[in-house]
């Protein structure tokens, strides 16, 4: 018989602590394979790390993969980028949501299974960590008001792209008078009529001392944001109309600087699609030619 791994531990923590729906917490992480490995690296975190190092873990409850083509990659800015140097580094984004208050516990989790995945040669390291944090809620705007999906839903909602967008406050004490700002009056004034249906605002924590060695402390503790756009539409369809300024309009508020906008499209879970595109730009005939392939 195999190890006995039964405890009566279990039914003692579902008994007591928050188990609410909205997204406490979030895991954020943009990564980008090395050359050469884009095939295995999506494999691997395909068939087996977005289940074993996140889904099956406690308190995360909802996660969804996203993709940026070479072609979206360039749709990027500012290419002085606080994040990615260069602006076009990250062509994988995955985000997990965490029920609210759990977040201590889950640490205490994922530090002890991603050390097993390591020993157990479960963890493809040919791979950079380009945006990785673990980060609090701290707000959620809404296009449409009471009506559509709530924040609980957006990672299971199927939204056709996401853009990622990273703010530096000034300094650590105007990050709630940004944050106060692009909730009141920016946030609404920019999703009013588009076909973004919410934005998710969260705030970094730092990652504990016990992480993985390969993920770098995270940067910005004190004065960053991270906005989540979830679109209906693909984001190509209304770039410059919609996105393409959305660091002029933090510039002119005095209160920070845009450090990334990016866009992704969702994966398409269990298949190697856009893998081919993460390079090279491919042009629209064979686009079409390889989408009939998976219609």
């Amino acid at each position: 018989m195999g190890e006995d791994t039964h405890s009566e531990t279990y039914a003692e923590l579902a008994s007591v602590g928050p188990y609410g729906v909205r997204p406490g917490h979030a895991l954020i992480t943009m990564v980008e394979p090395y050359p050469g490995h884009e095939f295995a690296y999506n494999r691997w975190y395909e068939d087996d790390h977005y289940y074993a190092g996140a889904m099956a873990m406690p308190w995360i409850y909802a996660g969804r993969r996203w993709v940026a083509t070479r072609e979206l990659q360039l749709l990027r800015y500012p290419a002085a980028s606080g994040v990615a140097q260069p602006v076009t580094k990250g062509c994988y984004l995955s985000v997990y949501w965490m029920t609210e208050g759990r977040y201590a516990e889950h640490m205490k989790w994922t530090v002890g299974i991603n050390q097993r995945l390591n020993r157990d040669g479960r963890v493809y390291h040919q791979r950079e960590h380009v945006f990785t944090a673990f980060q609090d809620h701290e707000a959620t705007v809404y296009r449409d008001g009471a009506a559509g999906p709530r924040d609980q839903h957006a990672l299971d909602h199927p939204y056709a792209g996401l853009v990622l967008e990273v703010v530096d406050a000034q300094g650590p004490e105007q990050r709630g008078e940004l944050l106060e700002w692009l909730c009141a009056r920016h946030l609404p004034g920019r999703l009013a009529g588009s076909d973004a249906a919410m934005v998710t605002v969260f705030r970094p924590t730092p990652l504990p001392g016990d992480r993985m060695s390969y993920v770098r402390q995270v940067e910005g503790v004190d004065t960053r944001l991270t906005l989540l756009w979830f679109l209906e539409g693909d984001p190509r369809s209304h770039w410059q109309e919609r996105y393409a300024g959305l660091d002029r309009a933090v510039d002119e508020s005095g209160l920070g600087r845009v450090e990334l906008v990016a866009p992704f499209v969702p994966t398409v879970p269990g298949t190697d699609r856009y893998v081919d595109e993460l390079r090279q730009v491919v042009p629209a005939g064979a686009l079409n030619q390889r989408d009939s392939k998976h219609s």
